[in-house]
């Protein structure tokens, strides 16, 4: 049997494609793995959201030609959309942008190139993502229409297209018989429905009896409501987890990156939320050195995520794009980037902290992934962390955690009401 790797190198979107070729594969009498081991042919589904991703993009070729220099390769997705050109010149047998992923499958073991016109309608597939994971994705959602200064994906993505309510809740309903979790996804889940006189409100009413633990993918705060709050929190079994993309705690430094929000309307959005759930976890992403950003906004932004009391944040470096706004921007002194994401680091990890401690006695709902010398651990509701002795192998407990653990938390099984 010949093998097939299926490597992603971006978003959690990517990896909803991946799945979906892996299917394919596997339909055509594929081994597939999602390492970087020997195989026959490998197809790197690349990204390109900043230089270091675009980078990681390139250097993969020699990272395969190292485990087998004479595999068939293939490349697709946001990297190979920007610069086919690069992929072409370097050996590489079969390339192809972001549109018509699965195309790929009709020609493995051609030579061939085509970075087709990026669709104006959601692309349906005729695979069910192929998952051995506990936690699958599903995509219902491409493009952005937003264009953020800093940002090169609604270039290489196209405008939003979504995938109609009736489809994805058929798939959705059709994962949810082999995952314990599914994690619903896009390029920008806030735009999904607008193309189509839909709502994300009405796809959650449509699959709120489906009987598997629900998580939203990253959101952008203009799509929090509370129309879509009500439908999330009448889920069978929903997990209270927004991870909600600020970028930067600075109105000013906002309004120049192009975010069409300010931090006073995050914030209500935020305590919207609580409302519902006081524990609800809120992550984010900050860019820290954008090119207008100065030491006075910096200290804003540090206030800020101190205010909201993020779980947990993801810090970027400012990374300039060909053919955006904020490339044409004189850039800061790296070792004052440098400085300042170590400074938002600190600021994060005691935020990290702090939450935490406040999981200590509340409940967790724990899908168990791994046993380690028989410490059991996964991830609760809340995407945290959690272990515990267990005494019989199980799928799902409910722990009581009394102590901070590693990267996380850990308690005694609390037993499961009939």
């Amino acid at each position: 049997m010949k093998k097939a790797v299926v490597f992603n190198l971006g978003c959690k979107t990517n990896q909803y494609e991946c799945d979906v070729l892996a299917a394919g594969l596997k339909s055509m009498g594929y081994e597939t793995s999602d390492r970087l081991e020997y195989a026959d042919v490998y197809i790197v589904n690349t990204c390109a959201v900043t230089s270091e991703a675009e980078r990681k993009s390139r250097q993969i070729l020699s990272r395969i030609r190292a485990h087998n220099p004479q595999a068939y390769i293939a490349i697709c997705g946001c990297a190979s959309q920007k610069n086919a050109e690069f992929f072409l010149k370097n050996g590489v047998q079969y390339v192809s942008g972001v549109a018509g992923k699965t195309k790929l499958l009709e020609y493995l073991g051609q030579n061939h190139s085509a970075v087709d016109e990026l669709p104006s309608a959601f692309e349906e597939t005729e695979f069910l993502p192929s998952v051995s994971r506990t936690r699958g994705f599903v995509k219902i959602q491409d493009g952005c229409s937003n264009f953020c200064s800093y940002c090169i994906i609604p270039h290489l993505r196209g405008a939003p297209r979504s995938k109609k309510i009736a489809a994805a809740a058929e798939e959705i309903r059709a994962l949810s018989k082999s995952l314990d979790e599914i994690v619903i996804t896009g390029i920008n889940l806030s735009f999904y429905g607008k193309d189509n006189g839909e709502s994300l409100a009405a796809l959650m009413r449509e699959i709120k009896d489906v009987d598997v633990r629900v998580r939203l993918g990253s959101f952008y705060v203009e799509g929090i409501s509370a129309e879509l709050l009500d439908a999330l929190f009448s889920l069978k079994d929903f997990c209270p987890h927004f991870h909600l993309s600020l970028q930067n705690g600075d109105d000013g430094v906002l309004k120049d990156m192009n975010r069409r929000y300010t931090t006073a309307d995050y914030k209500e959005k935020v305590k919207l939320i609580r409302r519902y759930d006081p524990l609800a976890a809120i992550t984010t992403d900050i860019i820290v050195g954008y090119p207008t950003e100065t030491e006075e906004s910096f200290q804003n932004t540090l206030n800020f995520v101190k205010e909201v009391g993020f779980s947990d944040i993801h810090i970027f470096p400012f990374s300039a794009r060909e053919g955006t706004k904020a490339a044409k921007l004189k850039p800061l002194d790296p070792k004052t980037v440098k400085d300042r994401a170590a400074r938002l680091a600190e600021v994060r990890d005691g935020l990290c902290e702090q939450y935490l401690k406040k999981m200590l006695g509340a409940a967790q709902n724990v899908i168990i992934e791994e046993t380690k010398d028989g410490i059991a651990e996964g991830y609760s509701q809340y995407y945290v962390r959690c272990y515990t002795p267990l005494k019989t192998p199980k799928k799902r407990v409910i722990i009581i955690p009394d102590e901070l653990y590693k990267d996380g938390i850990k308690g005694s099984e609390k037993e499961m009401p009939i």
